[in-house]
């Protein structure tokens, strides 16, 4: 890879990142943190105005804008593979935002680039599913980025029905269903429901702010230190975000 590319790439991994390690960077990029450290100083040296130090993080100043980005035949491809797989398990509102996002993205690319994206044969049917299911899983995204409560009417894989206040804090999708990972104000503790067991979802007119112990952050590091005790993540998650034949308890 060029210098003058490592370095447009190295703005690019700063830039979408909150913090970004030297160790993160010489990964993604392939080569050593101390060239890291020089590409860094040589950048903050012509004034991009990258803030932090070596062995803390980097992150990018407020107000830096790079020139519009241009994409490879490859990445273009890849785009298009990523919208359409996609398209089949979200909801509407989501799957609409991909198709217009998309077409801008398509817009841009140079005619040769753009007739190969498009012919790229690699589809995803609409076969995973239904329109209630859809609705509501766009119904959940949306508290969760309202951060608005929900009275979620549950039925569990043994059939039991419960009723649940929760806080809404992601939707994960595992390959054949959706969960919610949420915090249960019954059980006072993380839980998650698979959203195809959710028999009605109330949108209450609670709004909850971040609280330490019960935020989407907390919940990853608790699966991230389980993994860490029983090395069984991959084989079977944690209950605080259930495999597709689980229920919540």
């Amino acid at each position: 890879m060029r210098r003058a590319d490592r370095l447009f790439q190295l703005v690019q991994l700063i830039r979408g990142r909150r913090l970004t390690t030297a160790a993160f960077l010489a990964q993604r990029l392939e080569v050593s943190e101390r060239t890291v450290y020089r590409d860094v100083a040589d950048l903050q040296h012509q004034g991009v105005p990258i803030e932090g130090e070596a062995g803390v993080g980097y992150r990018l100043g407020a107000g830096f804008e790079l020139p519009p980005l241009m994409f490879t035949q490859d990445e273009a491809a890849a785009l298009v593979a990523a919208a359409r797989m996609t398209q089949s398990w979200v909801d509407p509102a989501m799957a609409r935002n991909i198709e217009t996002g998309l077409g801008k993205i398509l817009s841009v690319l140079p005619p040769a680039a753009r007739v190969s994206a498009e012919a790229l044969a690699l589809y995803a049917p609409a076969l995973g599913l239904d329109d209630a299911l859809r609705a509501r899983l766009q119904t959940l995204r949306e508290a969760v980025q309202a951060h608005q409560k929900l009275r979620l009417h549950y039925r569990d894989v043994s059939g039991d029905a419960s009723e649940r206040t929760v806080r809404p804090l992601g939707c994960f999708y595992w390959g054949k269903v959706w969960t919610l990972s949420t915090w249960c104000e019954l059980r006072n503790d993380f839980r998650g429901f698979r959203v195809d067991r959710m028999e009605a979802v109330d949108v209450l007119a609670i709004r909850f702010q971040d609280e330490p112990g019960k935020t989407l952050a907390d919940l990853l590091r608790q699966v991230k230190a389980e993994a860490a005790q029983h090395k069984v993540w991959e084989q079977k998650p944690p209950t605080s975000t259930p495999e597709p034949g689980s229920g919540a308890s």
